[in-house]
């Protein structure tokens, strides 16, 4: 079996940088001693998901958290996909920013947040990333030596289009750092992840925060690997843990060839002829 190792960090965020980012450094070593070929963080992780925070919390790609997971997939000889942080840019934007590190530490991706995450739901949550961030412009690819992998972060999987476009441009793992919250997670989370796998017939990454009651933002947690068929391989529930499982990478192309939907699309019916 032609496999790959992927540990999910779902972890506590507080609202001290430093301890985040040592956190993290110890599950990304617990996830790595445990087998994990390639580890995956959450959304925010080192900074609290709340707007107060972004602004002073924001570094560019020489500040610490880069630097410190830059030199743990070196010493480790992991790839990492660094869930996102706030990232500034030399004109003083903000973005919702995916580093991925190759073996030898080197960044070989950066997904900015395409779709921000502007909510108001009545009576339960209202959010505006937009007040802070400002929208990225760009489908994110990278090749590993397990195939092409793609990155969304949590709002952009909404979007059917946007993981289409990973999946045809020949994206056969996606990786989501999602903090979705407790009015969304509970009735979409899994559906989400599941519907993407499916449709796509990709391994599904989702890597949450934990929850903590006592924060602003409350995270669903739940971090899981969906398998190309749309089985949830393995799922954590709320608490603070590490999700490592090995995958069957042959899986996909299995799947592909009994079920051979991407090949069965009609291109010449899908423009978008709103008036017909």
């Amino acid at each position: 079996m032609n496999s790959l190792t992927f540990g999910l960090c779902q972890m506590r965020v507080s609202d001290v940088k430093e301890e985040n980012i040592n956190k993290a450094e110890k599950m990304i070593n617990e996830a790595a001693d445990r087998g994990a070929d390639f580890i995956v963080l959450p959304e925010m992780f080192n900074c609290p998901y709340d707007s107060s925070y972004f602004r002073k919390f924001a570094e560019d790609k020489n500040g610490e958290t880069v630097k410190a997971l830059s030199q743990i997939a070196k010493k480790r000889n992991i790839y990492i996909a660094g869930g996102s942080i706030p990232e500034k840019d030399q004109g003083g934007n903000i973005y919702n920013t995916c580093f991925v590190f190759d073996k030898g530490g080197n960044i070989i991706a950066k997904h900015r947040k395409v779709h921000l995450f502007n909510i108001d739901m009545k009576d339960r949550i209202k959010f505006a990333e937009s007040d802070v961030f400002k929208a990225g412009d760009k489908i994110t690819l990278f090749d590993t030596p397990y195939g092409k992998m793609g990155v969304a972060i949590c709002y952009d999987i909404r979007f059917p289009e946007f993981i289409r476009i990973m999946a045809l441009k020949g994206a056969k793992f996606i990786i989501v750092p999602a903090a979705f919250n407790m009015a969304t997670g509970p009735a979409h989370f899994e559906v989400l992840f599941r519907s993407r796998a499916i449709d796509n017939q990709i391994y599904m990454m989702g890597c949450s925060p934990a929850r903590d009651t006592l924060t602003s933002y409350i995270s669903y947690g739940n971090s899981m690997i969906v398998d190309p068929w749309g089985n949830v391989v393995s799922k954590l529930g709320y608490e603070e843990n590490i999700l490592v499982k090995k995958i069957d990478v042959d899986m996909i192309d299995e799947v592909r060839k009994s079920l051979p939907l991407l090949k069965n699309r009609r291109e010449d019916l899908y423009s978008l002829k709103l008036n017909d």
